[in-house]
């Protein structure tokens, strides 16, 4: 009996279907196929490590360079004086409150500047010798801006604590400011400002510190006079 005779698609099918096997058989991809197949158990994953066994601890002299091993042991922290962390109170009444434009700054005519210092010193002759005495002269840097008032480096060094400290300032209203005193830097940090908006410093006005206690000083404030 005759085969029945194929449709074109069919054969054509047909005959790539035997390409495609011989191109495999040609490139050995079945005896590769079984053999991935049989191949041993898969490896252990390289993130789960075998963990070793333990043993004694020796202990390794660190090699050191000889001009690190003659620089003394690093000091600790833990003896130094702190200042406790003092919340100073913030003023909202009066100028405190208001915000200044440091684009509009004034600077004091220099003869101004020594007519409020003169006056100062004058002051400080009439209080006498009973507590020690500081006169400055106000400077942009002390009322605007950063706010930090330096003193000077031999007053501090004679009066006043080698430590961090909380001072107390007093005006002659008898109203007490809190301020951060930065034995380091020699000056009054936090709080300052606030004691100098409060009592509308501005550049060339010459204040008067009077240190009636260790850490409490009396301020007394001479203003000085612009020319019109």
């Amino acid at each position: 009996m005759a085969k029945p005779k194929m449709v074109p698609y069919e054969e054509t099918r047909r005959e790539r279907i035997e390409e495609n096997r011989k191109r495999m058989e040609a490139l050995n991809l079945p005896q590769l196929s079984m053999a991935l197949k049989t191949s041993s158990s898969p490896k252990p994953s390289p993130m789960k490590r075998t963990p070793k066994p333990k043993g004694e601890k020796q202990m390794v002299v660190v090699r050191r360079s000889s001009r690190v091993a003659k620089l003394p042991e690093q000091p600790s922290y833990k003896e130094m004086d702190v200042v406790e962390k003092v919340m100073i109170p913030r003023r909202c009444t009066g100028s405190t409150s208001k915000h200044r434009d440091l684009s509009n700054r004034v600077y004091a005519d220099y003869e101004d500047r020594m007519v409020a210092l003169a006056k100062a010193e004058k002051l400080e002759a009439e209080l006498g010798s009973d507590f020690p005495i500081l006169v400055k002269s106000m400077l942009q840097s002390h009322v605007s801006g950063g706010f930090w008032l330096g003193l000077q480096v031999q007053f501090c060094r004679d009066y006043l604590s080698k430590n961090d400290e909380v001072m107390t300032l007093v005006d002659e209203e008898g109203e007490e400011y809190k301020t951060i005193y930065l034995a380091r830097k020699t000056g009054l940090s936090g709080g300052w400002k606030g004691f100098a908006v409060a009592h509308d410093l501005v550049d060339g006005d010459a204040v008067v510190y009077q240190l009636i206690k260790p850490t409490t000083m009396k301020v007394y404030i001479i203003r000085v006079e612009r020319k019109a």
